[in-house]
Order: C-alpha cells, then structure tokens, then sequence
C-alpha cells in the first residue's frame, strides 16, 4: 500500500514537473517570439534612421555646397574664425584681394590677420599695393543662447566707391572755386585790358626808343600771360562741353597730331596710332576732345626729351560690372615716368613738376573729361613711360558698328608733321 502510494506522488512529481517545463517552454517561446519582433522592429528603426540620417547628411552636403558656391560668388572678400579666433574658412574674393593664398589664411588668427593688414595699409581707406581700395567689417557669430561660436570677417572693394567720392569732391571744389574765379576774372580783366591798350600806344609811340618800346612789349606779353591765366582757370572751373555729336575718330587723331607737329623734334619721335573698328565715331564735344588730347599729346613728347614712341589708342572700354559699355582712348609715352607717390596729384590744379607751367594743363584734361561724364586715369612707370587713359561712354543709340579699317600712324615726327605715313590694316592688335 505505501509502495502504490509512492509510486503515485513519483508520478503526479514528474507530470507536474513535465507541466511546469511545457509551461516554461510556452513562456520562453513567447519571450524569443517577443524579441524576435523587437529585434526586426530594431532593425526597421535602425534602417529608418540610417535612412534619415543618410538623407540629413545629404542635404547637409547640399547645403554646404550651396553655401561654398555662394561664398565663391561674392565679390566681397569673407573670412569665418570659430570661437577660439582660429580661421577656418575663407574664399577667392579674399585671397584676390589680400594677395594670400587661402592656404596661408586657414589656421591663423583671425585677429592677428586683420592686424597685419592695417598695420601694412592703414586705417580705412585701406589701399592695397594693387591699388584697390578695401573697407573691413567685422561681426561677431553666436549661437540662439547668445554664446559666442565665432567671427565673420567681410572685405569690401570700395575702390570704385572712393572713386566716385573723390569726382563728388573735386566737383564741389571745382564749383566753389568757379564762382570766386569767375568773380576774379571779371575784375582782373578790365584792368588788364586797359594796361594792354596803353602798352600798345607806348609801342607806337616809342618806335624810335629800342630800349624803352622793349619794356612795352614785355608788359603786353606779360598781360596777355595772364590773360591766357585767367581763361584756362575758367575753362577749369567752368568746362562746357555742350557741343556734342558725332566725329570720325580717324580725323579728331589726324587734326590733333596736326596741331602737335610743332612740339614734335624731327627724326626722334616714333608717332603710332591704332583705332579699333568698333570705334569708327566718338560721342563728343570735338573742339573739347581735341584739346584734351592735344594736351596729353604734348605731357608725352614733353616726357621724352631724348626720343621714344607716342602712342594714340582708341578701342571699346575692357567691361566692368555694372558697367555700361564705353569706349576708351590712350595716349601713352616711353618717357621719364610719373613717380608713384606723385601720380594721385597729377590732376591736381597747380600741380607741376616743370620748371615753367601754370599746372593747369591736366587739371584742365580731367575737367573736360568728366564734364563728357567719362573719366580719365593714369598708369606710370618710372623709367619706362605713362599711360593716360580715357573712358567715355558710348553715344545715343550707339551699337556695334559696322567694322571700319583700323588706322594705323607710324613714323618718324617729320612724317607725322605731314600726316601722311596713315595706313589702312586689317587687323586691331
């Protein structure tokens, strides 16, 4: 009997036992069931937000590209330092600009470069030895707490900027000094004329008196002097350039070298002369213009007291943003040269380096041109010659013609005294 009862409890222990396993089993096969399900969600998540990431990163790279092609694109010169004042990006605008090489930027301190660059240039305006003239702008970088994460440096060309500021001040100064110059030359004038008229009585009454007829006369010279004075000063102050129309650029250059052929030394100046054919015609005051190159032609023979080559260019105006298209004419030497700290002056009235001169001739030159709304520039070597060169912009209407024969003056001074060595060629070099 307890033998039977033994055997039973063995029994009911191992079916409960093989219960409780089955049972464990179900819960283990539900929990792998689980995990597996976990897992292969995992997995689709996982892939999901490598796709996203994938897809963020892509746009990243889009827009860092948008943004390098941006910052290529600019004209403004842009440098970008990290919250340590490290440099860390910049673009072709500035090393154009500065001259350095993107390479020699990166890794430096954002502040020791701008240091440098006002130590070696100044205080605004900043010119460069390549002669453009840049402004700096700094602005400091932060992030939507308002912590500091770096430093954003712009360069600006204000080259042209200056330049339009020095034409605004050197027209107010022309219109003040033409007002008091007018009043000047009104009062000088009738006083000279009256010692004009009785130096001449004294020359005809003095014909018999060598000596004293010879200091009548040099009193006439010396008042006609100043008379030449006082009109150049109001052509200065007051250039009229009203006259406007059309003339063969081809003539305006022959009737010019015409009126210079006596300042030419014979057999020492080489004449050339080259006329683009989209510039058979000029848009100008032709008496004007004609002065304004006479007095170029003569600074240039002048230049080159031992001999050389003159040299009249006209051809359209290389282009320049935001520019309308112009023309340009160039009269350039192979004289002495203009030393660089005296060019910016040259235009200045007064202004000379001759022994005898009024310093009114260029003066006079670049009230001409501006008063044909152009503008004239100067480029000199020093031993090797200057070139003045003069941009106007196109006339009314004006388009590309059709091409005329370029013009071509070459020779020695007696052949340009005869204006006959001109020949046609077929090509503008």
């Amino acid at each position: 009997m307890t033998s039977q009862a033994g055997e039973t409890t063995n029994n009911e222990l191992l079916t409960r036992a093989f219960r409780d396993f089955d049972q464990a089993a179900t819960v283990l096969q539900q929990s792998y069931d689980a995990l597996t399900t976990r897992l292969q969600q995992m997995d689709l998540e996982l892939a999901q937000t490598n796709a996203s990431l994938r897809e963020h990163l892509r746009e990243t790279e889009d827009m860092r590209a948008h943004v390098t092609a941006v910052l290529e694109s600019l004209d403004t010169g842009v440098i970008v330092a990290d919250s340590q004042d490290v440099v860390v990006r910049c673009n072709h605008s500035t090393e154009q600009l500065l001259g350095v090489p993107q390479a020699g930027l990166r890794g430096r301190r954002a502040s020791a470069v701008l240091a440098e660059i006002r130590k070696d240039h100044g205080e605004y305006p900043l010119v460069l030895p390549s002669g453009v003239t840049i402004a700096l702008s700094e602005t400091d970088l932060t992030d939507e707490t308002g912590n500091l994460t770096g430093k954003l440096v712009l360069i600006h060309d204000v080259t042209r900027v200056r330049q339009l500021e020095d034409r605004l001040q050197r027209r107010n100064r022309l219109e003040a000094m033409g007002q008091m110059v007018g009043s000047i030359a009104h009062e000088i004038r009738n006083p000279l004329g009256s010692v004009e008229l009785f130096a001449s009585m004294l020359r005809k009454d003095l014909r018999e008196q060598p000596q004293l007829r010879s200091y009548a006369e040099h009193i006439s010279m010396a008042v006609q002097s100043m008379d030449r004075l006082l009109s150049n000063l109001l052509v200065y102050t007051r250039p009229d350039c009203s006259r406007l129309g059309w003339h063969e650029t081809e003539i305006l250059i022959r009737e010019v070298l015409t009126l210079a052929t006596h300042a030419i030394p014979p057999g020492t100046v080489e004449v050339r002369c080259q006329v683009h054919p989209l510039v058979p015609q000029l848009w100008c005051d032709g008496a004007k213009m004609k002065q304004v190159l006479l007095n170029l032609v003569l600074n240039a023979v002048q230049a080159m007291p031992e001999g050389g080559t003159l040299t009249l260019a006209a051809c359209p105006a290389p282009p320049q943003p935001q520019e309308s298209p112009a023309i340009q004419l160039t009269v350039s030497d192979t004289g002495t040269g203009i030393p660089a700290e005296l060019q910016s002056r040259v235009f200045d009235p007064f202004f000379t380096t001759k022994d005898h001169g009024t310093g009114l001739g260029l003066a006079i030159v670049h009230a001409l041109v501006e008063a044909h709304h152009g503008r004239i520039d100067v480029e000199s070597s020093p031993g090797h010659g200057t070139s003045f060169l003069i941009t106007l912009p196109r006339g009314p209407g004006q388009t590309p013609s059709t091409p005329a024969p370029r013009v071509s003056l070459s020779g020695s001074s007696e052949a340009s005294r005869q204006i006959v060595s001109i020949t046609e060629e077929k090509r503008y070099e």
